[in-house]
């Protein structure tokens, strides 16, 4: 596909918080995320955001009438419709850093070794602030 939109990538997530804007700093600082773009509206409230973490991108933003779909994990009971998933450098240390910043650590660091015909990844599962599901990995062995 040659008409993809400059700096974007094939395929982002929304998510939707309560307070997203106490969401995106606590993203920036429990997750490593940086704040590419902020839309505030009346009040204060988030319109529309683009939060990045090396080529990936997620936008955060509040429950409103122009997305009735969207809902915080928070809203709905605790119900997640789907898992983040993203590589990253030192997955000890972003554990550490997620642990320090409040992240519920729902399963620990462990490294899963699919043989030498796939790969092994060293990986945790963490729980944001308002209970959105993520899950981080290091890749620790390609395919051979």
């Amino acid at each position: 596909m040659s008409n993809l939109p400059k700096d974007w990538p094939r395929i982002s997530s929304a998510l939707f918080y309560q307070d997203p804007a106490a969401a995106i700093d606590w993203l920036c600082k429990a997750y490593g995320f940086e704040v590419r773009l902020k839309v505030e509206g009346e009040g204060g409230t988030i319109e529309h955001s683009e939060l990045t973490l090396g080529d990936g991108l997620i936008m955060v933003s509040g429950q409103s009438p122009r997305a009735p779909y969207g809902k915080s994990p928070k809203a709905i009971g605790g119900a997640n419709t789907q898992t983040l998933f993203a590589y990253v450098e030192d997955v000890e240390k972003h554990c550490a850093r997620a642990r320090a910043a409040g992240a519920k650590i729902v399963t620990e660091l462990k490294t899963s070794d699919y043989g030498v015909e796939y790969w092994s990844d060293r990986s945790y599962g963490a729980e944001d602030l308002e209970g959105h599901q993520w899950w981080f990995a290091q890749r620790m062995r390609s395919k051979q």
